[in-house]
């Protein structure tokens, strides 16, 4: 089993939307780990790209991730990979996608599906994805486990990428994990 690595990773935030929000169960503490996971990229100088969905439907993503996003890229269909665009915006250094977002069992778990498809490791953050009802978060979780991503959190993601505690980015860190 890898460990996850900062040089090779990159962090894509799935349809955290304005109009989205209200409704994901635990919709505060999912959002409030995705800008951890964020802040962490930054930290660790990830890049972070982030998908809207039917922007003009759902909404733009929610301001204080789009701060923090080194492009966004909208779609219409719910897996990104089929988004004109998308896999070329992908960085080819970047084998390891990071992956969060609202809702689980649609976008995030097709997303998911099409990056194995193309070759890409996938890294699913369990608290920083939602969805409407948590059984449909749960049974997405469980699907893409058994295609073959990682299921991880945002803290062992955090840890994955400073590698040691002699990082200089490790106080930083701890006080984004506290």
């Amino acid at each position: 089993m890898r460990v996850l690595d900062r040089r090779t990773a990159m962090l894509l935030l799935v349809d955290l939307q304005v109009k989205l929000h209200p409704a994901i169960a635990e919709g505060p503490a999912v959002l409030a780990e995705a800008l951890r996971l964020a802040r962490l990229a930054q930290l660790f100088e990830v890049p972070v790209l982030a998908t809207e969905h039917c922007p003009q439907a759902i909404g733009p993503l929610l301001p204080e991730l789009a701060a923090l996003s080194g492009g966004i890229i909208g779609k219409t269909s719910f897996d990104a990979c089929r988004a004109p665009g998308f896999l070329g915006a992908l960085p080819p250094e970047c084998s390891d996608i990071v992956l969060c977002g609202y809702e689980a069992h649609v976008c995030v778990l097709q997303t998911g599906l099409g990056l194995l498809r193309a070759g890409r490791r996938v890294w699913a953050v369990r608290d920083a994805m939602g969805a409407r009802n948590p059984a449909s978060r749960e049974a997405a979780l469980a699907r893409l486990a058994r295609a073959g991503a990682e299921i991880v959190t945002t803290e062992m993601v955090a840890f994955e990428w400073a590698e040691d505690a002699a990082d200089p980015r490790w106080r930083p860190l701890l006080a984004l994990v506290k």
